[in-house]
């Protein structure tokens, strides 16, 4: 069970200032999120196989083919800033 001195700590962990109407409502919905859990976990998944993911997913990738390209010109036209054939960005260091 989720108490309120809980919600309180993991609000000083992630630096939130929560007001006392926050930290009790907070504390109710979690609780009832445990709840439900609970109730999920009473259920008969001894014939369900695990899965990463509900429906059958998988990657679909295609060959890298060489094909036309944009003219510089096209490609640097809504640059905000240019030099010579590149866009020019601010230095990170």
């Amino acid at each position: 069970m989720i108490t309120k001195k809980d919600v309180e700590h993991v609000a000083l962990l992630a630096r939130l200032k929560l007001n006392e109407e926050e930290k009790e409502m907070y504390t109710r919905q979690l609780n009832d999120i445990l709840k439900y859990a609970q109730k999920l976990q009473q259920l008969d998944t001894d014939a369900v196989e695990p899965t990463a993911h509900v429906l059958p997913i998988k990657n679909v990738f295609r060959e890298d083919e060489v094909g036309d390209h944009l003219p510089n010109d096209k490609a640097l036209a809504n640059a905000p800033e240019k030099e010579g054939n590149y866009i020019k960005v601010p230095k990170i260091m």
